[in-house]
């Protein structure tokens, strides 16, 4: 009789994807009566809610400061065409988008605002953090945003609406139309879309829209998902092309009547093209792990944004019980400057408590011997989400963090054999027991 050939229990097994919460549910924030605090504070609605209305009204010129990434250019798009349906006359509107690399507390950004001569400005987007005013001159400030922050995270005088501490956390775009919609009966209908595409370009394409998120199944209906996701891609890509090119992708977003329109746009076809290729010759570099295995580093080199859409796709593949989160490093966007992202895997987004990479670097970076680079680091470290991080950090401060957070070192004792260490039998060196393939394939048990 043919004997059955031996299982071989060497052979890796794929890992079963985890279970990862569906965002909608969840738990909410209540205030002291018991009633749920969504999509922000209720002061801060009504805070939010009459300045638009009375900016609408003044007739003085507005500045909208929209974040560069479609989640920011839809909160502007949906912000100017609520304006302009509530009387404000378009010749009053002008848009300041953010140069690459700077950000709205930057003094060129600040100088060219101020030339502006605006009386109100909105502010979208942008993430925040304790600063002077917006501009110098008289003004109003309203900052609309979702980004981590505390309440004194907000440009001197200005008003402020943020739904990071009202989960499930909405995107600008989403938080933007919830304020407008109500405002004018013509809002959903040009406005709708845009809501979906920024809130995808933050959250994902796979985000169901149930309570306490609207109801736009109507709007699926008018325009497929795969249109609605193909531009958000379409919108994105501009801005991470090495010439930055945000303002094509305003122009052809604010003139658009839907999705449709985007897509057609040649500049905006020749930017996905581009960003893909740069995608494609950056994502397979291999990472290296901290002793831990809780964070993966990935080292790139491009003039191009691509750093955060590598770490978006490796955290849907690495797979562990230790790794916490992954961090993409791009040393080529900026001269003397690394430019980084961080995103929590998959396998890691259950996890009880939270990871918080907001928290991890800071502690990783309070840990360095120096006792300064927190402080070296400055306000551009460390800034976003306690999920989807990052930073604009100067290139040896950069790599006193990698030290400090030991990347790329070997766990800390290497297993011994007759009292000396298990030797590689090819070079002679500590066997490193923390590989990539660790993240891919299940252990053997």
């Amino acid at each position: 009789m043919k004997r059955k050939a031996a299982s071989n229990s060497s052979t890796p097994t794929k890992r079963k994807r985890p279970e990862v919460p569906e965002y909608h549910l969840a738990t909410p924030t209540r205030d002291a009566n018991g009633e749920i605090i969504w999509p922000a504070p209720k002061d801060q609605i009504r805070t939010a809610t009459d300045f638009i209305i009375e900016c609408a009204k003044s007739n003085e010129r507005t500045l909208i400061v929209p974040d560069k990434d479609t989640d920011g250019l839809t909160s502007g798009a949906i912000l100017y065409r609520t304006l302009v349906a509530l009387g404000l006359d378009p010749t009053l509107i002008n848009v300041h988008l953010i140069e690459k690399g700077n950000t709205i507390h930057s003094a060129n950004e600040r100088i060219a605002m101020e030339a502006r001569d605006p009386s109100y400005i909105i502010v979208l987007d942008q993430g925040s953090r304790k600063s002077p005013p917006v501009v110098d001159s008289p003004h109003k400030a309203l900052v609309i945003d979702h980004h981590h922050a505390e309440l004194e995270d907000f440009p001197e005088s200005a008003l402020f609406i943020n739904a990071c501490h009202s989960p499930p956390v909405v995107t600008s775009s989403l938080l933007t139309y919830l304020l407008c919609e109500p405002l004018h009966s013509d809002i959903k209908a040009q406005c709708d879309w845009l809501c979906i595409m920024g809130t995808h370009g933050d959250l994902g394409t796979t985000l169901k829209w149930e309570p306490p998120f609207p109801d736009m199944k109507d709007t699926f209906k008018k325009y497929t998902k795969k249109m609605l996701n193909d531009a958000v891609s379409s919108i994105n890509a501009p801005r991470r092309t090495a010439t930055y090119d945000v303002r094509s992708a305003w122009d052809i977003l604010l003139s658009s009547a839907g999705p449709a329109d985007v897509l057609k746009h040649p500049r905006l076809l020749a930017a996905r093209r581009e960003v893909g290729d740069e995608v494609e010759r950056c994502t397979h570099t291999a990472p290296k792990f901290t002793p831990d295995g809780k964070v993966a580093v990935f080292r790139i080199e491009s003039a191009a944004q691509v750093h955060p859409i590598i770490a978006t796709r490796w955290a849907g593949h690495l797979n562990s019980n230790k790794l916490d989160f992954i961090l993409v490093a791009n040393s080529g966007y900026l001269p003397g400057k690394v430019n980084f992202s961080c995103r929590v895997p998959r396998c890691a987004r259950s996890r009880d408590p939270p990871v918080d990479i907001i928290v991890a670097l800071k502690q990783y970076a309070a840990d360095a011997p120096s006792g300064t680079l927190v402080e070296r680091l400055g306000d551009d470290f460390a800034h976003g989400h306690t999920v989807a991080s990052g930073g604009i950090v100067n290139h040896d401060e950069f790599e006193e963090l990698m030290a400090s957070m030991r990347v790329g070192e070997k766990a800390s004792k290497p297993t011994e054999t007759n009292g000396s260490p298990q030797k590689d039998s090819k070079n002679g060196t500590p066997k490193q027991k923390n590989t990539l393939m660790n993240y891919f394939a299940k252990p053997k048990t």
